[in-house]
């Protein structure tokens, strides 16, 4: 666990880049959260918010956010971006106080960072009973298999694998539910476990792409000669723009119907 601690506390050192280069996210995943909630979601609570992509969304939808970061840098960036209706606050998920409860708790892209010990009690105790839990994933891949083939035969000599590794060890082939669903199905805190696929494909230049990967931990905790000659050789296999696909994995699910104190107990 030490080594994803240190990769996930490493996006402070380009989060000018992360805010240029990463894309963000379309409102329709405002409204697929909406749908699921049956209803108007008036406060919100986001853990691992970085520059505030998936933040404005749900501010912009009418939602007082709380967006929680534990990298200043990160948070710094987030506040020049997020409507007054945001509050910003730098804290782990694991040091958020339990003292208040949310009709939505979010991550995007954040929630395999967050520890496992613990992790559904914690989250049951931030979403008020009958609220919505909700995960977004969006693994940005090259669309054609020939260039990603290119790409990872590229990277190779400095880099095995760019990604981030499931949590619970069993690629999505092998499951028609993905992580954290798995995780979720299990829980006696949430219920009514939904796993869907937003659509989605992106052209950006090859130079923009290679800024995109240059804000994934993976490259970012390479040497920086070693960064520097691994983006030359991916960018050496591509042409000069590239379609990316970038489709988002939802998952959400609804907090059980029981007494917060209790689940406290169990934090």
């Amino acid at each position: 666990m030490p080594g994803m601690v240190v990769r996930a506390l490493s996006f402070g050192t380009v989060a000018e880049a992360y805010e240029r280069f990463r894309p963000g996210y379309p409102v329709e995943l405002l409204d697929v959260v909406t749908e699921y909630a049956g209803g108007p979601i008036r406060t919100a609570l986001e853990f691992g918010a970085g520059t505030g992509k998936a933040t404005r969304v749900f501010a912009r939808g009418g939602i007082a956010v709380t967006a929680t970061e534990p990298d200043a840098a990160m948070l710094a960036e987030l506040r020049k971006h997020v409507p007054a209706n945001v509050t910003a606050v730098q804290a782990a998920f694991e040091d958020l106080p339990l003292d208040s409860s949310y009709e939505l708790v979010y991550s995007a892209a954040a929630l395999h960072w967050t520890e496992p010990e613990g992790r559904w009690a914690r989250m049951a105790a931030l979403v008020r009973p009958g609220g919505v839990f909700a995960s977004f994933a969006v693994p940005i891949q090259l669309a054609d298999p020939d260039l990603k083939e290119a790409a990872r035969v590229a990277r190779a000599p400095y880099l095995e694998t760019d990604g981030v590794p499931s949590p619970d060890d069993r690629p999505p082939a092998d499951r028609p539910m993905e992580w954290p669903g798995t995780e979720l199905e299990q829980s006696e805190w949430f219920s009514d476990v939904q796993q869907s696929v937003l659509e989605r494909r992106l052209t950006m230049s090859s130079r923009d792409y290679i800024g995109h990967l240059s804000t994934v931990s993976a490259y970012v905790l390479l040497p920086p000669a070693d960064r520097d000659q691994v983006f030359r050789r991916i960018l050496q296999v591509l042409p000069e723009t590239v379609e990316i696909n970038a489709e988002i994995t939802t998952h959400l699910a609804r907090r059980s119907n029981f007494r917060k104190a209790s689940v406290r107990n169990l934090v």
